[in-house]
C-alpha cells in the first residue's frame, strides 16, 4: 500500500467512522481528518479515535489525496455537485448506497476524480459509535462505471479497498441499483413494515414480550437510520417498487394457498425457497 498523506472523510456515522478505524489499522497515511455536520458526531469521532482531527469541509476538500464520502446519498449528491477546490490528483470516493444518480450528478470537471463505490457491509446502527474494526474485511466492495474516473484514481481505490480485507466487483450503475433493490433496499422496507404491523396491534408490548429469534431476525433491520434509508428509497424508487411488486406477487401466493387449504402447494412453495441457501 502506497503512503498516502492526507484523507479526508466526510461523515463520521457507521460507515465513515468504520472507515477511518480501518486506514488507522493499516498505518499508510499521514493524516486522517474528518468532518460532520453535526458537533456532537464530530466530538464522539475524535473521542473514540475514529479520526485524528476534524476540519472544515473546504479545508477537507483542499487538502485531502484521498476523500471519502459517508453521508446519506441525497447529501452525497449536494456536496459533490459544489466541490469546488480539489487537488488535480484528489481521490474522490463515495460510498452510498445508490449509484445512478449520484454519478448523474458529478460535475464532468471532477468526474475522472471520481469513484462510486458501494461496500456490501454495515449493520442496522449508525452514529459514530456504531463505528467498529473490521467492518469491511471479507466484505465485498461494488465499483461502478469505473472507465469513466482516473487510472490514478482507480488504482488508489483498489489498493485502498484490498488492503482492508474487501473483494472488488465492477458493475455498471443501472445494474447496481437494480440488483441491490433485491437484495437490500427491498429487505428493509418489509423490515419496516414487519415492524409497524407488530406496533399496530391493540397491546403491541405483551406481543413484543413473547419475541423469539425468528422476529427478531426480521425485524432487526428496522432499527436502520431513517434518514439514510429514505434518501436510498428516494433516489432508487423504480427499481425498489418493482422489487416489491414481485414480492407483492409471492406474498399473494402464499396468501392464497393458505385460504384454500392447498398445504401441498404451499409446501412446494417453501421447497423452492430452501433452494436460495445454495447460492449463499
Amino acid at each position: 500500500m502506497q503512503h498516502i498523506e492526507n484523507v479526508g472523510i466526510i461523515g463520521l456515522g457507521l460507515i465513515g467512522g468504520s472507515i477511518g478505524l480501518a486506514l488507522k489499522n493499516l498505518g499508510s497515511f499521514g493524516c486522517i481528518a474528518g468532518y460532520d455536520t453535526n458537533p456532537l458526531h464530530s466530538s464522539q469521532a475524535l473521542s473514540l479515535g475514529l479520526v485524528d482531527e476534524c476540519i472544515s469541509l473546504e479545508q477537507l476538500l483542499s487538502e485531502g489525496d484521498v476523500i471519502f464520502i459517508a453521508v446519506p446519498v441525497e447529501g452525497i449528491i449536494e456536496i459533490v455537485k459544489n466541490i469546488k477546490h480539489i487537488k488535480p490528483t484528489a481521490t474522490i470516493i463515495d460510498l452510498g448506497g445508490t449509484k445512478q444518480k449520484i454519478l448523474e450528478s458529478v460535475p464532468p470537471s471532477i468526474r475522472a476524480n471520481f469513484i462510486a463505490a458501494h461496500p456490501m457491509s454495515g449493520t442496522e446502527f449508525y452514529g459514530p459509535k456504531a463505528a467498529v474494526q473490521g467492518l469491511f474485511k471479507d466484505k465485498i466492495v461494488i465499483l461502478s462505471n469505473l472507465e469513466q474516473s482516473g487510472a490514478h484514481q482507480v488504482q488508489v481505490a483498489r489498493e485502498i479497498f484490498l488492503s482492508i480485507g474487501m473483494k472488488i466487483i465492477k458493475m455498471d450503475a443501472k445494474e447496481h441499483d437494480k440488483h441491490i433493490a433485491l437484495i437490500s433496499h427491498m429487505p428493509h422496507i418489509i423490515s419496516y413494515a414487519l415492524a409497524n404491523a407488530v406496533l399496530s396491534q391493540e397491546d403491541p408490548q405483551t406481543i413484543l414480550a413473547l419475541v423469539g429469534g425468528g422476529f427478531k431476525s426480521m425485524s432487526r433491520l428496522s432499527k436502520s437510520s431513517p434518514k439514510m434509508w429514505n434518501d436510498i428509497f428516494k433516489q432508487n424508487k423504480q427499481n425498489t417498487l418493482r422489487a416489491l411488486e414481485c414480492f407483492e406477487s409471492e406474498l399473494k401466493s402464499a396468501m392464497d394457498m393458505l385460504q384454500n387449504e392447498d398445504w401441498e402447494g404451499l409446501e412446494s412453495f417453501m421447497v423452492r425457497a430452501n433452494r436460495l441457501q445454495d447460492f449463499l
